[in-house]
């Protein structure tokens, strides 16, 4: 399991954008950094700090992943045949707690996360409780029977904020949902503009 060391309200504000779109974000009221010198003047940014917010700021989206499992993204993204960016966006949203985010059964990428850890998750009827389980177009992922009336899985699924993507095909009745293809980065609906070729230009220095 991968530790969140730091607040993801804290990430927002480093970032100086709501990154998951959430209605309480503190970035919604003071768009400056945290701490004493968050309302110190930015100078213009360098490529390098360019391209470094840009990875801060996607592996943040999803749950602030470790560097180490963000490179190995990274390194199969440039292995695989197609565009490098496209490709790691592909990677990122085939993780299974994305996908359980997606499907709205958690609020937050962080709570997916936990959920899967914590064994609520079946994948083809199998519990996986691994978050980084890469979920496989036509894979079918399923909140397991005695979690559904879990109160974090019904308000989730009642949240108005966002929509679940077209790519995703998904009944809540059910609590079931399958991914129909893997998205372009354009179809994933990202609250903030996301740049992957950045994040590749970085890596690739």
């Amino acid at each position: 399991m991968t530790k969140r060391a730091e607040s993801k309200y804290k990430i927002d504000r480093r970032m100086g954008q709501n990154i998951w779109g959430r209605p309480k974000s503190p970035v919604n009221r003071r768009e400056y950094g945290p701490g004493q010198h968050g309302q110190r003047r930015k100078g213009k940014m360098s490529d390098f700090g360019t391209q470094l917010k840009a990875k801060q700021k996607l592996k943040g989206y999803y749950g602030n992943i470790s560097e180490k499992q963000f490179r190995k993204y990274y390194a199969e993204a440039i292995r695989m045949k197609g565009d490098s960016g496209d490709n790691l966006i592909g990677l990122l949203e085939r993780r299974l707690d994305a996908v359980v985010y997606r499907a709205k059964f958690a609020p937050t990428p962080f709570a997916a996360r936990q959920f899967v850890n914590h064994g609520h998750v079946r994948v083809n009827g199998r519990k996986v409780n691994i978050a980084s389980y890469l979920v496989k177009a036509g894979d079918v992922v399923e909140v397991k029977e005695s979690s559904r009336q879990l109160v974090i899985v019904m308000e989730s699924v009642a949240l108005a904020e966002r929509d679940v993507p077209e790519y995703y095909e998904v009944d809540h009745t059910k609590m079931t949902a399958k991914m129909s293809r893997v998205p372009l980065p354009s179809e994933v609906p990202y609250p903030v503009h996301m740049e992957p070729n950045l994040v590749i230009e970085f890596y690739s220095r």
